[in-house]
């Protein structure tokens, strides 16, 4: 099967990645936005839907609404719900679609997506999986911009010759 989305424990990732956005405390709207920008490009080089969820219970009243319809959905729990149950329900309504892969660092979390069969990924590896593909879409628009720029700098032949 192939997979349907990428959902996305995002404070667990934000806790694991100190070189975004640093020096901002990683529940902050600052650090929130740097991970769904880089998320989106994640999803702009490999076509891969995600979703990332963040509790919400208890944060300030200025936490943006839920977010959706963009290339990475984002949504917040409410009070009384947490991220990691709302990421279970969601892989088990995700299953009978094909795989769905689950980034956390919680070990609880990811043994009850494998146990309902879907695939999981710590963080760590996560953050290495985006890094690597930002890298070779980065190699790849550098060796399409530098044919590009030859194409257009050939000398153009006479056809009359």
């Amino acid at each position: 099967m192939a997979l349907v989305r990428i959902l996305v424990d995002g404070y667990s990732l934000l806790h694991n990645w100190p070189g975004l956005a640093p020096g901002q405390p990683r529940h902050s709207a600052r650090a929130r936005d740097e991970l769904i920008f880089v998320l989106t490009r994640y999803h702009d080089a490999t076509g891969e839907p995600i979703t990332v969820f963040f509790d919400g219970a208890g944060a300030p009243l200025h936490v943006p609404a839920n977010e959706s319809g963009g290339a990475v959905e984002v949504l917040f729990s409410r009070a009384g719900q947490t991220a990691d149950e709302m990421i279970e329900r969601a892989a088990h309504r995700f299953q009978d679609y094909g795989e769905v892969l689950v980034v956390t660092d919680d070990h609880a979390e990811r043994d009850t997506v494998s146990g309902m069969g879907g695939m999981t990924s710590s963080c760590a590896n996560f953050i290495r999986t985006i890094e690597n593909a930002l890298t070779e879409l980065q190699d790849e628009l550098r060796n399409y911009n530098r044919t590009e720029r030859n194409r257009f700098n050939r000398p153009q032949k006479n056809k009359s010759q």
